[in-house]
């Protein structure tokens, strides 16, 4: 696997673990699970934000294709008159 792959399928873990976490916050019933969530939600929102970062990153400094420049001298169109 490439790292942008590698990369990718950690964010998206992170982003589920994010939605999990916030679904079962709002099941939680007592203080102590609700503040154990919100560490998790945190500590995932950093992570999730450093692999975002990493990726674009990546992406900016990502070689792009070079197009293949047209003869100009056989596009352009005579007339004789």
């Amino acid at each position: 696997m490439t790292e942008p792959d590698v990369l990718s399928r950690d964010i998206e873990a992170l982003m589920t673990e994010q939605r999990d976490a916030w679904r079962e916050l709002a099941q939680a019933t007592t203080t102590f699970d609700r503040r154990e969530f919100r560490n998790r939600i945190r500590q995932s929102g950093i992570e999730l934000r450093s692999r975002l970062k990493t990726r674009t990153e990546l992406l900016r400094f990502q070689a792009r294709p070079v197009e293949p420049t047209a003869d100009s001298l056989t596009t352009i169109g005579f007339r004789l008159f």
